[in-house]
């Protein structure tokens, strides 16, 4: 571990809240370097939000730091540990089996930890190696900046950085460290920990951290725990909604896997939509399908009731533990759902009978099966009247999306039929439509393409993807081919959770 010395002194000064608690809720250890590290792809926006100065980027030491190899000033590195549910199953003690935190700071944008995800053996890496590989470092990395960029709440990351050292999983791949920034890196599985093992004071200790740090408002209510709960609740259901709308499956949702901030968190097998399916599995490891995109909504409630069970020490009231999440859970997804889904369909305002217009729209992409993506930002552009005699031309970027036109027109004119209730100038409704249906999410053969050229030693691709995936709704015509069909070959790509 080399010194600091080279590092700006003006870098931003950690508070390293999180190591402030006893030394039960972590072990202090130092990431194990990589040699000769160098930079695969950094996020200037991450960069700005926590005060990096540019010319810190550009500099050899930022690989150095960011790899492991030296500290930054002010720096308590440690492996958390939690414990969790996984595939529906008690897994008992896990914790951050190949992530340093290194600490965190507050800046003027609000408070942020820094991660580093492949840094090393820890206490909690059960027998592997503690290392993340190139392939999923960049698949992270990208999506992290791209739902950032769909205004989705998420982890963010600031880079990746590699080296050619090698690593074994199913072959011989080189090792990378994704540099991971959040408010806050506990999870359902944090506070299941202590609950599991009886330890009321840590559970407690943990609760007035999450509370104290990041939900003082709770601190106000008559049951401050309950409302804590309420908050996740909210939080999560919105977050599932965000992630349906879009047609992002995360793939591996254990509680582990679960921010106690509404995050999207840990990314692995995750997929985009692409000919829509509800019961589409992006996890080639999740044999069951537990974690299928139609479940989503479903397993975020079951792992909220494994929390309210951990909670519940604290809560004292079973009824009022388990109604934290009932009265608040579907309330937020199902309303939240709807105002995305109304905002995709160009619905000015809502009405009644919008669910069922919502839910039929489902059913008719389930039926006839068009890419989830594609279909709505070509239904943005679409006009709101149409002459009959103009209308298979008008409507022919849509149409030709189905084998069954015939149905496709049926349901255009529904939808019409819906927007004349609620009169909206087309222009102002298309552009409105436009910002809420993106024209480019990460797909897994954009990210596929990205990832052959970096082991090749080529960066360009993860850059020029970055860079598109970060304004999803602009037209962006340099990248129109990133907007296309998967080419035949991508029908072939699997993620798993070694993904």
């Amino acid at each position: 571990m080399n010194a600091p010395e080279a590092l700006p002194l003006e870098f931003p000064v950690f508070d390293n809240s999180f190591a402030a608690l006893p030394e039960a809720f972590y072990t202090r250890l130092l990431p194990q370097p990589l040699p000769d590290p160098y930079v695969v792809g950094v996020s200037p926006e991450v960069a700005e939000l926590l005060g990096l100065p540019a010319d810190f980027l550009a500099s050899p030491a930022f690989a150095e730091t960011f790899a492991g190899n030296q500290l930054l000033p002010g720096s308590a590195p440690l492996a958390a540990v939690y414990s969790g549910h996984q595939f529906g199953v008690w897994a008992g003690q896990l914790g951050d089996g190949r992530a340093h935190l290194l600490g965190g700071l507050r800046n003027d944008r609000g408070h942020w930890e820094i991660q580093l995800k492949g840094a090393g053996r820890t206490p909690y890496s059960r027998g592997a190696d503690g290392r993340a590989v190139l392939r999923s470092s960049i698949r992270e990395y990208l999506c992290s900046e791209a739902m950032a960029g769909l205004g989705i709440p998420t982890t963010r990351a600031l880079c990746v950085i590699g080296a050619d050292y090698p690593v074994r999983r199913e072959s011989i791949e080189t090792a990378a460290v994704v540099a991971r920034v959040a408010p806050g890196f506990v999870r359902f599985g944090s506070f299941e920990h202590w609950a599991s093992r009886d330890r009321l004071v840590e559970l407690r200790q943990l609760a007035d951290y999450v509370i104290d740090t990041f939900r003082p408002e709770c601190r106000a209510a008559a049951n401050p725990y309950a409302e804590l709960l309420a908050d996740v609740a909210r939080r999560t259901g919105e977050l599932m909604a965000h992630w349906m709308a879009v047609g992002f499956m995360h793939g591996v949702m254990n509680t582990d896997n679960m921010s106690i901030l509404g995050l999207t968190l840990d990314y692995g097998p995750f997929g985009f939509m692409e000919a829509f399916d509800p019961g589409h599995i992006c996890n080639h490891s999740d044999h069951q399908g537990r974690y299928a995109y139609r479940n989503q909504p479903h397993v975020a409630q079951w792992n909220l009731y494994r929390l309210a069970d951990a909670l519940l020490p604290l809560i004292g009231r079973p009824a009022l533990a388990k109604s934290a999440v009932d009265e608040h859970y579907g309330t937020a997804f199902e309303g939240k759902f709807e105002q995305l889904m109304r905002a995709k369909l160009g619905l000015r305002s809502g009405l009644d009978d919008d669910e069922a217009f919502i839910g039929e729209t489902f059913g008719f992409l389930q039926q006839h099966r068009p890419d989830f993506t594609l279909f709505f930002r070509k239904l943005s552009k679409l006009p709101g009247e149409v002459e009959p005699a103009r209308q298979p031309a008008v409507d022919a970027p849509l149409r030709d999306m189905f084998i069954d036109r015939a149905a496709c027109d049926a349901w255009l004119a529904n939808w019409r039929a819906r927007l004349a209730q609620t009169p909206w100038e087309d222009g102002e409704r298309q552009a409105a439509m436009r910002a809420a249906n993106p024209k480019y999410v990460l797909r897994n053969w954009l990210a596929e393409v990205a990832i052959r050229q970096a082991k090749a030693g080529d960066f360009s691709e993860v850059a020029r993807l970055q860079t598109c995936l970060r304004n999803p709704y602009a037209e962006q015509p340099e990248f129109e081919a990133y907007a296309e069909l998967p080419p035949d070959w991508a029908s072939g790509l699997a993620v798993s959770c070694s993904s």
